[in-house]
C-alpha cells in the first residue's frame, strides 16, 4: 500500500479494504481459471487432436498431390515409350517384308502373281454369284465388310501375298 491509499492513522479505509479484497477475488479467479485449464486432460486432448487432424489432412493433400503428379508423369512416360515400341515394331515389319520379297525366288513371286490373279478373278466370279444369290439385308452387311477391307488393304495384301509365298515355298520343298 502506499501512502495515499492510508488513511491518517495509517490504517486503510473500508473502502480500500473492499477494493482489495476485489483485486484479489479477480487475481484468484483467473489463477483458479487456469489451473482448471491445466487441469482438463479432455479438453486439452481434443486441442491436441484437432491439431493433428489438421496437420494430417494437409499432409494428406500434399501426398495426393504428389501422386497425381507422379502419375501423370508416369502415364506421360508410357505414352513415349509405346509410341516408340510402336514405330519399332512397324520399323521391323518392313523389314522383314522387305527380306521376304529379297529372299524370294522370281520363278515363286511369278507364281503368287499368278496365283493372285487367280484368286481375284475367282473371288470375282464367287462374288458375283452371291451376291445374286443373297438377300438385300446381307449384301449391305458384307459391303460395310469390303469397305473396311479396303480400308485396310495394304496390311490384308502383305499378309495373303506372305502367306501364298510361305505356302508356295512350303510346297516347293516337300517336291
Amino acid at each position: 500500500m502506499n501512502d495515499e491509499s492510508q488513511n491518517k492513522m495509517g490504517a486503510p479505509t473500508p473502502e480500500e479494504l473492499r477494493e482489495q479484497v476485489e483485486r484479489t477475488r479477480d487475481e484468484l479467479g483467473q489463477t483458479v481459471e487456469a489451473l482448471a485449464a491445466k487441469a482438463d486432460i479432455k479438453a486439452q486432448a481434443k486441442g491436441k487432436a484437432e491439431a493433428v487432424k489438421a496437420q494430417a489432412a494437409e499432409k494428406t493433400a500434399a501426398v495426393k498431390a504428389q501422386a497425381a503428379e507422379k502419375t501423370a508423369a508416369v502415364k506421360e512416360q508410357a505414352a513415349v515409350k509405346a509410341a516408340s515400341a510402336s514405330g519399332q515394331i512397324r520399323e521391323k515389319t518392313g523389314q522383314a517384308a522387305e527380306l521376304v520379297k529379297d529372299r524370294t525366288p522370281d520363278a515363286v513371286l511369278e507364281k503368287t502373281a499368278q496365283a493372285a490373279a487367280q484368286v481375284r478373278e475367282s473371288a470375282a466370279r464367287a462374288g458375283q454369284y452371291a451376291a445374286d444369290r443373297t438377300p438385300d439385308p446381307l449384301l449391305e452387311k458384307a459391303g460395310r465388310a469390303a469397305t473396311a477391307a479396303r480400308a485396310n488393304r495394304t496390311p490384308l495384301i502383305a499378309g495373303g501375298a506372305l502367306l501364298i509365298a510361305i505356302l508356295l515355298i512350303r510346297r516347293g520343298r516337300n517336291r
